[in-house]
């Protein structure tokens, strides 16, 4: 079997002839990005052959690499069919998972009501006369005799009983001792609550008895090289048995990797987190369960549960204590997911009395709508564009992104993540860039570039060298190659456009038939939230231009940070108020877009840039 050495994290892979290059990646456990589940349409998965035979490129590569880039031995690693032993370089890309971990807790006090209770116990020692047996002896002075105990705790609760004078500490969770630990630890009580997005997954540690976060770690959703997209992973993993197992693994090797860094990072032990909860979208809730979620995918959308579910850790695999509870939150509908029911506890929106829209833009557009005593729910096929993918030089919000573009005083100015050179372009700059491209003239109302050579009148000089043909149509160099650390300039095309109006037009269509729905017009409105670590760094005034959010005053549209994740932690501090979020699917009124003849029509107008 041939052997892959991936360079410079020094890993090695053995594989079976015919494997390609992006599963032998994942096979050494490493990520390499690939948006379009490797069928060769995104390009995204670039690495370079440094030692070892090359091949003739295939037609994908010869559309996504430029021919000094063939030359130099890059290559898509979806593309290349392995035979031999090779030796490949991987471009390190650093996520700014520092975005979405300081937009952990948000929720200003955490309420401490968590489910387990621990009790310290100073039990009286057996006697002739007193043969009472251990458990029973524990269970008295508990005076729970009620109680069941976990069968890898009764293992050895008589040594440690009697190594330690017979004082213990008896976690409790409901009706069950899931731990019992030597001397008085009830001190000790903490919890991971888990947001699990299709592109990163975010996991934060909180003490339980005072309900504060206490560390945050996040990491890429090692799912991505099946695709950036959730249908993308349902048709993997309805292919087989093992490919769900697959995914499933994945996730759960991403949340042990979290965990064991928020275990050193505060010196906390395993055995002491005793309870988990976690949101996510209702695929990303099926993959994590290890539950099939084929039927999400067709029409009617059928999930495979939405209530809550409640797990031991130990049947996930989840490395924190054996009996620890794992409660991941209900789902709403098939594309309506826990994390938006994240996102109404958060905002209190089953609970507020005005007019108030969430908007929750990721991989997945999530809407919520409370209005006149109702609360109503939506999502819509925004797609990937808003993380990078689809777009030509598109990429997650990592260092080196582009973030931000701004037209002032005639010129196109930019600004990268950890301000590095730039090597793409994320979400926010994609809006910004639009945005900017729009006051400048430079694009239509329609989403068209202006055509230079039909009217060469409404293009500066300064920007005739950067308006330039492109493959489908005009793009626009925001970066050259010269100007930066890259190997080809970095522009806007006009496909990038298109897929920016298909998103943004979703969206803004899926509001408008909340809006209709409850029968309130967009002035009805008296707040806006933008939720999610994305909606935390579009610019309003962009998002404004470009027609992704309704005309309103900049001052009722308000940026919450991660409400998925603060639900999360919310739960996860609080037993009352997880019974909440258990009530809210009896309560939202889910709306399905795709049944709704009249959303065909906003959305068509809505792609448009202009104010609507």
């Amino acid at each position: 079997m041939p052997k892959v050495k991936f360079t410079p994290q020094n890993k090695v892979a053995e594989v079976e002839s015919g494997t390609n290059l992006l599963k032998a990646a994942d096979r050494a456990g490493l990520y390499i990005e690939g948006d379009c589940a490797g069928r060769g349409t995104c390009g995204k998965c670039r690495v370079k052959i440094t030692e070892g035979d090359r091949v003739e490129p295939t037609t994908a590569e010869k559309k996504h690499l430029s021919p000094g880039d063939l030359e130099a031995g890059w290559v898509l690693a979806c593309q290349r069919v392995l035979d031999r032993d090779i030796t490949i370089e991987v471009p390190i890309q650093k996520d700014a998972h520092l975005r979405k971990t300081t937009l952990a807790g948000g929720v200003e006090e955490l309420t401490a009501e968590p489910l387990v209770e621990k009790t310290a116990v100073k039990l009286s020692r057996p006697a002739v006369k007193d043969q009472t047996a251990d458990l029973e002896r524990l269970l008295g002075r508990l005076e729970r005799p009620e109680l069941n105990i976990e069968l890898r705790e009764l293992a050895h609760l008589p040594t440690l009983l009697r190594d330690n004078a017979y004082a213990v500490t008896a976690a409790i969770a409901g009706d069950r001792i899931i731990s019992i630990e030597p001397g008085d630890t009830t001190d000790q009580m903490y919890g991971v609550a888990f947001d699990i997005g299709t592109t990163t997954i975010m996991g934060s540690l909180l003490d339980l008895k005072t309900a504060s976060v206490i560390a945050v770690a996040a990491t890429t959703n090692p799912q991505n090289a099946y695709g950036a997209d959730v249908i993308s992973r349902i048709t993997h993993a309805s292919e087989s048995r093992e490919n769900l197992k697959q995914l499933q693994e994945k996730v759960i090797e991403a949340a042990n990797k979290i965990i064991k860094d928020l275990l050193r990072q505060t010196k906390v032990a395993r055995d002491r987190v005793y309870e988990v909860t976690a949101v996510g979208n209702t695929t990303m809730s099926h993959l994590f369960m290890g539950v099939d979620p084929t039927f999400l995918a067709p029409a009617p959308f059928v999930p495979a549960y939405s209530r809550p579910l409640e797990v031991e850790a130990s049947e996930l695999g989840l490395k924190v204590n054996p009996a620890g509870r794992v409660t991941f939150l209900p789902n709403i509908a098939g594309y309506v997911g826990s994390d938006t029911v994240g996102v109404i506890i958060a905002a209190d929106m089953d609970q507020r009395k005005d007019n108030c829209a969430a908007i929750d833009i990721g991989t997945n557009g999530e809407l919520v709508l409370a209005a006149n005593g109702r609360l109503m729910a939506c999502s819509t096929a925004a797609g990937p564009a808003f993380e990078g993918a689809q777009i030509k030089h598109g990429m997650r919000a990592a260092a080196g992104a582009i973030e931000s573009v701004d037209y002032k005083e005639g010129e196109i100015k930019l600004g990268t993540i950890d301000n590095l050179p730039a090597c793409g372009i994320c979400g926010s700059g994609l809006i910004d860039a639009a945005a900017a491209l729009l006051d400048a003239g430079l694009i239509e109302p329609s989403g068209r570039f202006v055509n230079p050579e039909e009217n060469p009148e409404k293009v500066p000089d300064r920007f005739k060298n950067r308006l330039r043909r492109g493959e489908g149509g005009y793009e626009f160099v925001l970066v050259t190659a010269e100007d930066s650390d890259i190997d080809s300039d970095i522009v806007l095309s006009q496909g990038d456009v298109r897929e920016l109006q298909l998103a943004k037009g979703a969206i803004y269509a899926g509001l408008m038939i909340l809006l209709k729905e409850a029968e309130i017009e967009i002035d009805d409105l008296d707040q806006v939230l933008l939720a999610g670590a994305f909606g935390n760094y579009v610019r309003k005034e962009s998002a404004l231009t470009i027609g992704l959010l309704p005309q309103l005053p900049p001052e009722k549209i308000v940026a919450v940070g991660n409400a998925a994740g603060d639900g999360s932690r919310m739960a996860l501090a609080s037993k009352t108020i997880r019974e909440r979020a258990g009530n809210l699917p009896h309560r939202v009124e889910h709306l399905e877009l795709s049944t709704r003849p009249d959303f065909q029509d906003i959305f068509i107008e809505a792609m448009a840039f202009q104010k609507i």
